[in-house]
């Protein structure tokens, strides 16, 4: 079974700062490469960030320099570290990682920018 638990949304100004977590276990954390989508309402799942088991990071173009995806390995937990954050930033996020052809997805965590 693989779980995948977020957690670290909330309620933030523009230009603030929200650290979210998924932890799972040590098997996948270890295998498997872990990302971050998000859904806005109204529109498509989109990727976000993704982490390899190795370290190596991507990020989708409009959060490049605002948000820092990272690994630590003593705690089987991905993290996402969101700076400078904007309205457009609102979104469900989800944890996510995919092996033996499908994908499994964390419950979601709310990410509202508003003053």
């Amino acid at each position: 079974q693989v779980q995948l638990v977020e957690s670290g949304g909330g309620l933030v100004q523009p230009g603030g700062s929200l650290r979210l977590s998924c932890a799972t276990s040590r098997i996948i954390f270890s295998l498997y490469a872990i990302a971050w989508y998000r859904q806005a309402p109204g529109k498509q799942r989109e990727l976000v960030a993704r982490i390899t088991p190795g370290g190596t990071t991507n990020y989708v173009d409009s959060v490049k320099g605002r948000f820092t995806i990272s690994r630590d390995s003593a705690k089987n937990t991905v993290y996402l570290q969101m700076d400078s954050l904007k309205p457009e930033d609102t979104a469900v996020y989800y944890c996510n990682t995919y092996q033996t052809g499908r994908d499994y997805w964390g419950q979601g965590t709310q990410v509202t920018v508003s003053s």
